[in-house]
């Protein structure tokens, strides 16, 4: 098997409450784009589960989100297979995007069906939100509203096409200091409608981030970043989940160029386009 992983953007995020298990619940409006990793996945005789990849910076040991994904379906299903797996890396960690959780997720999924396991999807789901907040997304694709951590999820209509400029800067940040580092004071009801309004409208402009105000307060770069995108232009420029990557959305492919073509003399930069969830689906059964 060969397959992609896509990554993803927040196209908003609003923090509503902290929640007995240290977790917050969040209300947020996931978006699969067109940067992905590629998994190698091959079956193997003996139940040894074998992970390495491109990326130094990751761990391709017995903590990362792959083999842990790998060994909880090994266990839960009781299969005595086996499974050898290198990840192409081209989603940056540490940036936003997911890169981690959509390896993990396409793993379950893709295991699932070399290993000829009976998991449905509500299986999977279910696996998927023990791994991580994000996981359970990446089994969905496309547009998709998150609700509790983030593991809630109801799928939207693929109404929305963009071209999207990603700005990555060269460092990461950990998702844990920046919700650790809130405020007290977190969402009120009232201000949660933002997120609802667009819901309603399709339009993009009713967005925001609300952990933007701690990630610049602990990273001001990234506030100078935000600046730069959003004097290029775009409907919509965000902090994608807790950071650091940032981005702007344009409806035409020709004003995204001329925008990375600023952005991309001061930093990393790439223009990547919003998959939809049909296109999501048709990409993984290919790699199948």
């Amino acid at each position: 098997m060969r397959i992609k992983s896509f990554a993803k953007i927040n196209l908003g995020l609003e923090v509503l409450s902290k929640r007995e298990d240290g977790y917050h619940d969040i209300k947020t409006v996931f978006q699969s784009v067109d940067l992905f990793d590629v998994l190698r996945i091959a079956r193997r005789d003996d139940s040894d589960i074998v992970l390495a990849g491109s990326e130094p910076s990751v761990p391709w040991d017995e903590t990362n989100l792959v083999y842990r994904a790998a060994r909880m379906l090994q266990q839960e299903s009781g299969v005595r297979r086996g499974a050898e797996i290198y990840v192409e890396k081209n989603i940056p960690p540490g940036k936003g995007l997911g890169g981690g959780s959509s390896n993990a997720a396409i793993t379950l999924w893709a295991l699932s069906r070399l290993w000829e396991l009976s998991e449905d999807k509500a299986g999977l789901l279910r696996l998927a939100a023990r791994l991580g907040a994000d996981v359970p997304y990446f089994l969905e694709g496309g547009l998709c509203l998150g609700t509790g951590r983030g593991d809630i999820l109801a799928p939207l209509p693929d109404r929305l096409y963009r071209v999207c400029l990603l700005v990555l800067p060269s460092f990461p940040i950990p998702t844990a200091q920046v919700y650790g580092a809130m405020a007290a004071v977190l969402t009120s009801g009232g201000k949660a409608g933002k997120i609802d309004a667009f819901l309603r409208t399709d339009e993009l402009r009713f967005l925001d981030n609300e952990l933007e105000e701690t990630i610049f307060r602990l990273f001001p770069q990234i506030k100078g970043i935000k600046s730069l995108i959003q004097s290029l232009g775009p409907e919509l420029s965000l902090v994608s989940g807790s950071g650091s990557a940032v981005f702007g959305l344009f409806r035409e492919r020709a004003a995204a160029e001329a925008a990375i073509e600023t952005a991309g003399a001061k930093h990393t930069a790439v223009l990547v386009e919003f998959v939809s969830r049909g296109r999501y689906w048709a990409e993984l059964n290919a790699g199948v």
